[in-house]
């Protein structure tokens, strides 16, 4: 049983930069596609981005496409979320998953194993 937990969260000043981690434990982390979701006050769960298990195929909604990058370690049994130019907008608790299943998918329905969560709150 994979079990997953999130790191680096925080508050941060708009424009600024992040990087959150999932490090994972318990279970053959490169054979999951990896995704990190977010969900804002009074608001459903969003898809941020998503990894192969390999890390040779990214996946990107338009909001953060070319101010986020998703990147794993699988040496480190790690998945990261690098965040750039933040904006109020993004403030959000983000969520670490995994899928078992090899192809990049955007529904939170589409994954098996999901971590607490860690909040980022950008201010303006």
């Amino acid at each position: 049983q994979v079990q997953l937990v999130e790191s680096g969260g925080g508050l941060v000043q708009a424009g600024g930069s992040l990087r959150l981690s999932c490090a994972a434990s318990g279970g053959t982390f490169n054979m999951y596609v990896a995704g990190w979701f977010r969900q804002a006050p009074g608001k459903e769960r969003e898809f941020v981005a998503a990894i192969t298990g390999s890390g040779g195929s990214t996946d990107y909604v338009d909001s953060v496409k070319g101010r986020f990058t998703i990147s794993r370690d699988n040496a480190k049994n790690t998945v990261y979320l690098q965040m750039n130019s933040l904006k109020p907008e993004d403030t959000a608790v983000y969520y670490c998953a995994l899928r078992n299943r090899p192809a990049l998918r955007r529904g939170s329905y589409d994954y098996d194993r999901w971590g607490q969560g860690t909040l980022v709150t950008v201010s303006s």
